[in-house]
């Protein structure tokens, strides 16, 4: 009972001490985003003297060259549909591979685990030609169209093992009344799979919120640019205002945070989409 117990007391000291070391760098950044420039020179750590403020805020939100509030409306103009449009396609190509048989269906799903795998490094040549080629480069409708064609493969994966895991009782009951398969998909398939449409909601905003790689390469005028295009423009040549950036970077991270706050209770639930069956 003894060893049991300082086991359990071990193992929480290391815990919260790896807490803390993944959290320091979390600290610096907001502490350095609510002080002023002049007080964080010797280390945020320094609390003499210690003056809370909103000024950095204020003034990545407005500021000149590349006012942050510009880029956040921006990013939600392209992490909106990028999140709904993908999530309705691959949810009905989940269903169909988790209740349907068909020619190389076993194929098909390999292709699409392995599409996973693909760096976007890799393919950053062939996508610009190809928007080009289009015309959508410096378009919100390219960049939408991009990740959604990047996240239909996850989330069709997602959803299919989600839908593996429901029994199929209700569904043939109501087969057996009458009901078609689209009807039973919407009435019934679909209110049960909430868990994980929530899941993989948040998991694609996120990614989409977050991304820069892609819009670096698709987005480069100046009133279109997005939030994460923007926090390195607020760099200056000869002067980084540290409290400045950590602001910005701060409001940039809370808006994921909060989708992730709003759905957590069904986030692990719904997470039972990466296992595979």
């Amino acid at each position: 009972m003894r060893k049991s117990r300082r086991e359990i007391v071990l193992k929480t000291v290391i815990a919260w001490i790896i807490a803390l070391i993944w959290i320091l760098p979390l600290m610096g950044v907001v502490m350095t985003a609510i002080r002023p420039f002049s007080e964080v020179l010797d280390g945020w750590w320094s609390l003499k003297p210690f003056t809370a403020t909103l000024s950095n805020f204020t003034g990545a939100l407005n500021h000149r060259t590349a006012p942050l509030y510009r880029g956040m409306i921006n990013s939600l103009l392209i992490a909106l549909p990028s999140t709904v449009i993908p999530l309705m396609l691959a949810t009905l190509a989940g269903y169909g591979i988790s209740r349907y048989g068909f020619p190389f269906r076993k194929t098909f799903i390999l292709t699409v685990v392995l599409t996973l795998a693909l760096p976007q490094q890799m393919i950053a040549i062939p996508i610009f030609k190809i928007m080009s080629t289009l015309g959508l480069v410096d378009t919100y409708f390219g960049l939408i169209l991009l990740h959604t064609a990047w996240g239909i493969p996850w989330i069709t994966f997602f959803m299919r093992n989600y839908f593996k895991t429901l029994p199929t009782d209700m569904e043939e009951a109501a087969r057996i009344d009458g009901a078609g398969d689209l009807g039973i998909f919407f009435r019934i398939v679909l209110p049960n799979a909430f868990p994980a449409i929530a899941s993989a909601s948040a998991l694609q905003f996120t990614w989409v919120w977050s991304d820069f790689f892609l819009a670096l390469i698709l987005i480069y005028s100046p009133d279109k640019l997005l939030a994460t295009q923007r926090i390195p423009l607020m760099r200056g040549v000869y002067h980084v205002d540290w409290g400045l950036l950590s602001a910005a970077s701060l409001m940039v991270m809370i808006v994921p945070i909060l989708i992730y706050i709003l759905l957590q209770r069904y986030y692990v639930k719904g997470m039972v989409g990466w296992t595979i069956k």
